[in-house]
């Protein structure tokens, strides 16, 4: 054993520590690649079933002190992924430039054995302490029969996953400083949602902002999108100011209304320029669900399946859409939800503000109703799926063109039709002043981006949407939401049923004045119960 390596036991199980006086070498097994070496009386049959408790310290007791040596290829034959536990143990100590390893189990839950390292971090004169928490599980090799590392990258790291790596040196971009639309500084620590995002547009914007880099220990994500992680600073650098579009008060209502209600996502645009005022998401990962995830939006992609029906000559506000039991489109059944009650009589803004599945099922094979007809109303009138450049990754809602029963599905926003909060943010705001402005979140002018371009809605369109969506926040299903806000306002209800969910997907999106929002919160119910609230305090808080 390599002097200055030292193992010891710590509450029944071993900690490997770097640092003091050295022991004498030994060996845990009888070889490395083996099953337990050869025999006078023969070879040794494979082991098979779960590693017992001794496997499992002895596995980890060695795999501890050759990674604290820092002998990479000997600690990633103790995985069973050894090429690559070898490049990222390797890396650990010449590209993250950790030394000092001090690795500690904690008591082993079955075959997962937690432990903390504590190690210095040291780069060109400049040292700090780096410590945290991580764990591992232990596995029987599958044609060895040997109890194995199970290799994960995250092993080495909790934030590390397939394909990134550490590395300590000058930052990847500078730091810097976002401020609001008002001048007001945004941080991770106020504002726990934007995290993420701050870290994506120091990546790309950090170099525009005019600052300076510091040194750092970071992950280096393999998905560039993401940028880096600062895991630590050794030596600060200069922060540039980046201006966002983000208004600190909507962001604080966010960030609160969110945190209600688990897996849930909101986000609120200026309709009057599609400036991103807030977003905010509450979940386990740091998936930003509010601009890049992908569900059915249910209901409120009525918005723009009312508005196909109106351009499209098909009916009006005051138009027939009658809302019977049931309806079918070629083998499609559609019901509407449980105690809607049907109506024959109904115009079509009597049945958008009940939400009734029917009424827009019965409509979609009417004369000049195409199979293209919805995907050419979200494209040209909303501006989807138009590759939107916002300032950070986004995705921008899918509305193929649906053939046969799928028809049925998309005109109600289930089957492949597929949005997130951003872009049903969007669509309200088009909803509103007839005119697609293209979110964004930064200046377009700060990296001379092109923002997509879509011909928008007729005014008369425009005048019926709102009309139908101030009459679903007064008396229709978004009313006991929107109760209480002021001024103009319009809504829009949805629940999207997902298959293997008790309870469908919870949507809702709304405008009140300047301000158009829209929230998802999955497994939450029916859309004014859960999304409902959320986009309410967010049109509150307003700009």
């Amino acid at each position: 054993m390599r002097k200055g390596v030292k193992v010891t036991l710590v509450g029944g199980v071993f900690a490997v520590m770097v640092g003091g006086a050295g022991y004498g070498a030994y060996n845990l097994v009888n070889g490395v690649t083996g099953g337990g070496g050869s025999s006078a009386s023969g070879p040794e049959a494979v082991r098979t079933g779960p590693p017992t408790s001794a496997e499992i310290g002895e596995t980890t007791e060695t795999f501890f002190t050759a990674w604290a040596e820092g002998d990479a290829e000997k600690a990633s034959r103790y995985t069973n992924n050894a090429e690559v536990a070898s490049q990222i143990l390797t890396g650990y100590r010449e590209d993250a430039h950790l030394t000092k390893v001090k690795l500690t189990p904690g008591r082993a839950t079955g075959t997962t054995v937690p432990f903390s390292v504590e190690a210095t971090v040291s780069y060109k004169g400049k040292t700090k302490p780096f410590a945290y928490e991580s764990e591992l599980t232990v596995v029987r090799g599958k044609t060895s029969g040997r109890a194995l590392v199970d290799w994960d990258p995250s092993v080495v790291h909790p934030d590390l996953k397939r394909g990134d790596t550490l590395a300590t040196g000058e930052a990847a971009a500078p730091p810097i400083q976002a401020v609001d639309r008002h001048g007001q500084v945004l941080d991770k620590k106020d504002y726990p949602s934007l995290g993420p995002v701050l870290d994506q547009l120091r990546a790309k914007y950090g170099d525009e902002a005019g600052g300076t880099p510091g040194v750092e220990l970071y992950v280096q994500h393999a998905d560039e999108a993401a940028g880096t992680e600062t895991l630590l600073t050794l030596a600060k650098g200069k922060a540039g100011k980046l201006r966002t579009t983000l208004s600190a008060p909507a962001q604080r209502a966010a960030e609160k209304a969110v945190s209600r209600h688990a897996n849930s996502s909101v986000v609120a645009v200026q309709p009057s320029s599609g400036e991103v005022l807030a977003m905010a998401n509450h979940r386990q990962d740091e998936f930003n669900a509010a601009f890049q995830g992908k569900l059915a939006p249910g209901s409120t992609m009525k918005i723009v399946s009312a508005a196909m029906l109106i351009d499209k000559g098909v009916t009006k506000a005051s138009g027939p859409a009658p809302c019977p039991d049931s309806a079918v489109w070629q083998g499609r059944r559609i019901d509407n939800l449980p105690g809607l009650a049907p109506d024959e009589n109904a115009t079509l803004a009597d049945s958008f503000a009940r939400s009734c599945n029917t009424a827009f099922v019965k409509l979609v094979d009417e004369d000049g109703i195409t199979d293209e007809s919805l995907t050419e109303e979200a494209q040209n009138g909303f501006g989807l799926g138009l590759d939107w450049k916002v300032g950070i990754p986004t995705q921008d809602g899918t509305v193929p063109a649906t053939a046969g029963g799928e028809r049925a599905e998309a005109i109600i926003g289930q089957g492949k039709v597929q949005m997130n909060p951003l872009n049903m943010a969007s669509v309200t705001a088009t909803a509103m002043t007839g005119a697609f402005r293209q979110p964004v979140i930064v200046d377009p002018g700060l990296d001379d981006r092109q923002l997509a371009q879509a011909r928008g809605l007729p005014a008369s369109t425009v005048q019926q949407l709102r009309q139908m969506m101030n009459r679903t926040a007064v008396s229709g299903t978004g009313a006991r939401a929107m109760a209480g806000l002021s001024g103009s306002v319009g809504a829009k209800t949805g629940s999207a049923e997902v298959y293997g969910q008790e309870k469908p997907n919870s949507w809702f999106t709304g405008y009140r004045g300047d301000v158009a929002a829209a929230a998802v919160a999955q497994e939450g119910g029916h859309g004014g119960d859960t999304a409902g609230p959320i986009v309410a305090a967010v049109l509150a808080a307003g700009s």
